[in-house]
């Protein structure tokens, strides 16, 4: 009975050592591969509204559209390239400091990307004032996160534009771990690809992909300048009602 309860106590122990040493090893983070998205395709977004390109989205039946995750303060816009990230969220000490991993990300941005992280909308926090200081600094053109950030004012003062699901004090240090980049995730439900266009303003974000961006901008570029004569008309007396039936696609 004593050599049993003996055996069983140096299981238990070398079970929680074994346990305890597994949760410590770092995993490497891994990397898929992105598209290069060019500047002149980013640019034809610029100007136009989320409104105009969720349209088009809905009539070719392509794409994403958010409903749930919200800018920081009022009057962030962005336009980019998606370098996307895949996080898992756990216990503080759950993850070694360095599986964090955000420097490795801001590390590789370019000029007009947009982060966007898959935090699976945990009320954690993975991005606060120094990380956007160092994406500004790297020309990120914004930040989407399904998940926490924090020091919000740290990034209003930055004007770095972020739309997440939640503002949280609470660090992901220990908490949060980066396990993909450049990889498929899924934010508020949506797909998005490595080098997907993303585009966030007022009324929210929507998701163009890649390889229907260029025809995407060009009709949604069409439906703004009709917007823009029906404005025009209404003021000059033009009824709403006309107004409808004249450019059907408002």
């Amino acid at each position: 009975m004593i050599h049993s309860l003996k055996v069983l106590f140096l299981y238990c122990n070398f079970g929680l050592h074994h346990h305890s040493i597994r949760r410590r090893t770092q995993v490497p983070i891994h990397q898929g591969t992105r598209p290069d998205t060019s500047p002149e395709l980013i640019d034809a977004f610029k100007g136009l509204a989320t409104s105009t390109i969720g349209n088009v989205l809905d009539d070719l039946g392509i794409g994403s559209i958010g409903l749930n995750l919200r800018p920081v303060a009022p009057g962030m816009r962005f336009v980019g390239a998606a370098l996307t990230v895949k996080e898992v969220t756990g216990a503080k000490n759950a993850y070694l400091p360095s599986e964090f991993g955000l420097g490795a990300v801001i590390d590789m941005c370019k000029p007009l990307d947009v982060v966007v992280i898959d935090n699976g909308g945990q009320q954690v926090s993975t991005w606060g004032g120094v990380a956007s200081v160092a994406a500004v600094q790297n020309g990120v053109a914004g930040l989407v996160v399904d998940g926490g950030v924090r020091d919000a004012d740290e990034i209003i003062e930055q004007g770095f534009p972020v739309f997440s699901r939640h503002v949280v004090p609470l660090s992901g240090k220990t908490r949060v771990k980066v396990i993909e980049i450049n990889t498929t995730v899924k934010i508020d439900g949506m797909p998005v690809h490595p080098g997907d266009i993303i585009i966030g303003d007022a009324s929210g974000l929507v998701v163009v992909p890649r390889d229907r961006a260029a025809e995407v901008a060009q009709r949604a570029g069409e439906l703004e300048q009709q917007d823009r004569k029906a404005s025009e008309e209404i003021r000059a007396g033009l009824s709403f009602t006309e107004a409808l039936r004249k450019y059907a696609k408002l």
